[in-house]
């Protein structure tokens, strides 16, 4: 096992990270779509409103009141419902906890004391954010730290001993403990991938090992034919990545991706039009987009009441400007009709992250953070467009968590070739 999980903590982590401030289920769709486009994410966790605004809770009561993460595309799929469509202003204005999927178990609340590498058990089990409490005496070099997890700072506290502590400087007066007890940050899987990519060093060899050597890549993704309506890629949520690869079959019996519906792509869009679009279109119309003089002649009007900056970012209906349908403004380039032509007519902000099987980790790591993306798309190396499988934050953290082969030496390479 590498060092950095075993001396490193979660406090670690949380070093320049802002509050959390809690996103309630009482919240308006309209309100969710403004949140998911200023947070860093494509997706927010959602919270019951406190019962007793001012008095003190603690950690176990906080973990019960998280409802669950709500994602941009988890809002598409609620307003392209028909009754949605007919009424935009009446969904818009649909509480989030009539959205959000309920999972409580995506988020664990957790001690800035504990170790990397638990926090890594508990993501490779579902959890997706990790809830930490805010207090300066965790900021800094994490070595010393774990002595706190293993017990000796932690239990001499508890029974009030000053013996094996560290300087009183180190140590939070009880006022500023009060004060920041209450405080927490939120770290997510890709905060845990951003830090990996700092450490590559103590991780060596297996960055630059290929992500099919290390058992990186999942093939149980979620996958849809192109002719079928994109409504039915929502049919059954993805569970994780939250992502469906839109593919057309081959003679061989195999699939080339040409795109994905997914929270990542959608994160910045226009949520109304994305939403028609999900209803109307096929999987491919969708994620190659129709071309604006095609619209004209097979689309109807469609009037977005929304306010959409130069970056395609729904900020609500405080605004009202009917125009048509448009690939532009679910955030995809334009392209033909026909999507059988190739992906290469198509490539844009439209065009699926993909990798090959040879590709390192470090190079598949570095190409998700570097476009934000929760997935990368694995496709044959002696082809762009046939998909193998897809590499998502969990499959990382049970590549780098996993432990390495040990060498075999020359005299257990003879036993086991010719018996023993």
């Amino acid at each position: 096992m590498a060092s950095v999980f075993l001396y490193h903590v979660v406090g670690d982590l949380t070093v320049g990270k802002p509050e959390l401030v809690e996103f309630l289920e009482t919240e308006t769709v309209e309100s969710a779509i403004r949140a998911i486009g200023e947070s860093t994410e494509c997706s927010i966790p959602v919270w019951r409103k406190r019962q007793h605004v001012g008095v003190m809770e603690n950690g176990e009561i906080r973990q019960q009141r998280f409802v669950g993460i709500l994602t941009s595309l988890d809002i598409i799929a609620f307003l392209a419902k028909s009754e949605c469509l007919e009424n935009q202003e009446k969904a818009m204005k649909t509480p989030v906890s009539e959205v959000v999927v309920p999972n409580n178990s995506l988020l664990k609340q957790v001690d800035p004391a504990t170790r990397l590498i638990d926090a890594l058990e508990m993501m490779k089990q579902g959890v997706r954010r990790l809830l930490v409490p805010k207090s300066k005496v965790w900021k800094g070099m994490s070595k010393r730290f774990s002595i706190l997890y293993n017990g000796k700072w932690l239990k001499n506290i508890e029974t009030g001993s000053s013996n094996n502590l560290p300087s009183s400087s180190n140590r939070p007066s009880s006022s500023s403990t009060n004060s920041m007890r209450d405080k927490f940050c939120c770290l997510s899987r890709e905060d845990v991938i951003r830090f990996l990519i700092g450490c590559l060093g103590a991780l060596a060899p297996l960055p630059l090992s290929s992500i099919a050597s290390v058992g990186a890549i999942n093939q149980q993704y979620n996958s849809i034919e192109a002719s079928l309506p994109a409504i039915v890629a929502t049919r059954k949520p993805p569970s994780d990545p939250y992502a469906v690869a839109v593919v057309e079959p081959t003679p061989d019996g195999k699939h080339k991706i040409i795109g994905e519906i997914s929270a990542s792509k959608l994160w910045k869009c226009d949520y109304l039009a994305a939403a028609w679009a999900l209803a109307n279109l096929s999987a491919g119309q969708f994620v190659m987009g129709v071309e604006d003089n095609v619209t004209s002649r097979l689309l109807p009007d469609f009037p977005v009441n929304s306010s959409v900056r130069d970056d395609n970012v729904a900020n609500g209906v405080s605004s009202t400007r009917p125009r048509k349908f448009s690939s532009r403004s679910i955030g995809f380039n334009p392209g033909s009709s026909s999507f059988g032509i190739g992906r290469n007519m198509y490539r844009g902000r439209s065009a699926p992250l993909t990798c090959k099987l040879t590709s390192s980790l470090a190079a598949v790591m570095a190409q998700m953070l570097s476009h934000r993306a929760t997935h990368v798309w694995v496709t044959e190396d002696e082809s762009d467009d046939v998909l193998v499988g897809v590499v998502g934050y969990a499959d990382i953290l049970s590549a780098v968590t996993k432990p390495l082969p040990a060498p075999m030496t020359p005299g257990s390479q003879s036993n086991e070739a010719f018996g023993d």
